[in-house]
């Protein structure tokens, strides 16, 4: 090594042992004790940073058929990009002051921006469900996971609710009811309706189990983000944030992959594995999938106010078209 070289190796050396001596003594610690951990460790593998052991033994199926295999990693996986999609919505929502990161149109950009590449790849992956399983075995093991069911996916229900106002998780009500409570409105919520069975007009087992484990901390997630969800802050945002062009089609992004291209997803799915000889077979929890799962039924759109009254009355018929004409049949698509 080059003695140039060398000194200046040693200023950066000397350097960051500055700059750690300063972080320990703001922390009323030893820097040369910490110093002797870093020596005396034998470093971090990969398999230890990740907990491989421990995430390859998440999967324990209920039957003997593999693919149940593939029907749990999926979910989990999908668990994990919920996981994450929430972290940078919490992330551009919360509350510093003037440091908060939703004062700046850039951090939009970028936080709008990933959690449209985690849909995105949800969305694409979701062909694993489509096609990547046996449609026997699928039949088969899915009788052992009754009542669970992905509907009672209390992640997804945290980034509907931290994304926009909870009127507009509502449908077949008025938007604008004298009583705008969260009492009042959370009970008419689009996806209790998906929990009830349609001859008996009761709630499925799969819905009660779900209120029973998440309706209280549900409520307080309402209230923790409602003047906190993404369409509050973007509503009360500058004009230099809300007429940004880039935003819009960002946040407008956003709305059709989770509310359309999602869904749709799923419902491609369900056509697949729930129709059997021309009959439609129920859902691992009761769920009423064929009236539930089409985004023109329910029509769950989080920024409104980002679209045309035409593009509202035809929510979700361009995705169909663009997305899964060939897999969903003509019964859904009237």
């Amino acid at each position: 090594m080059a003695d140039k070289e060398w000194k200046n190796q040693l200023t950066q050396i000397l350097e960051r042992l500055s700059a750690l001596e300063e972080k320990y003594d703001g922390m009323g610690q030893d820097m040369l004790s910490y110093l002797d951990g870093l020596y005396y460790s034998n470093g971090l593998t990969y398999w230890e940073y990740i907990h491989l052991e421990s995430l390859l033994g998440l999967q324990v199926p209920r039957t003997p058929f593999q693919d149940e295999i593939i029907f749990i990693t999926y979910h989990q996986i999908t668990e994990l990009m919920f996981k994450l999609i929430k972290l940078e919505i919490d992330n551009l929502t919360q509350d510093k002051g003037e440091k908060s990161e939703y004062h700046d149109v850039n951090n939009w950009h970028k936080r709008i921006q990933r959690v449209i590449n985690y849909f995105k790849h949800l969305c694409n992956s979701f062909d694993i469900m489509l096609t990547g399983m046996d449609r026997e075995e699928m039949r088969k093991f899915r009788m052992a996971l009754l009542p669970a069911s992905g509907f009672q996916s209390v992640q997804f229900r945290h980034i509907e609710i931290m994304s926009t106002r909870l009127v507009n998780l509502i449908t077949g009500i008025d938007p604008d009811p004298e009583d705008h409570s969260i009492e009042a409105v959370y009970p008419e919520i689009y996806w209790k309706k998906g929990g009830i069975d349609l001859e008996t007009h009761k709630k499925t087992i799969t819905l009660r189990q779900f209120e029973k484990r998440y309706d209280e901390s549900l409520i307080d997630q309402i209230e923790k983000f409602e003047n906190r969800n993404l369409e509050f802050l973007y509503q009360n945002a500058s004009d230099s944030i809300k007429n940004d062009e880039k935003l819009i089609e960002l946040l407008k992004d956003f709305d059709q992959h989770i509310n359309v291209y999602w869904k749709l997803s799923h419902l491609a799915a369900a056509s697949r594995h729930l129709v059997k000889g021309g009959k439609d077979i129920d859902a691992t929890g009761g769920t009423n999938w064929k009236s539930f799962l089409p985004p023109k039924f329910q029509k769950i759109i989080f920024y409104p106010s980002l679209w045309t009254e035409e593009e509202k009355e035809n929510w979700g018929k361009a995705g169909v078209t663009k997305y899964f004409q060939q897999a969903i049949t003509q019964q859904w698509m009237k």
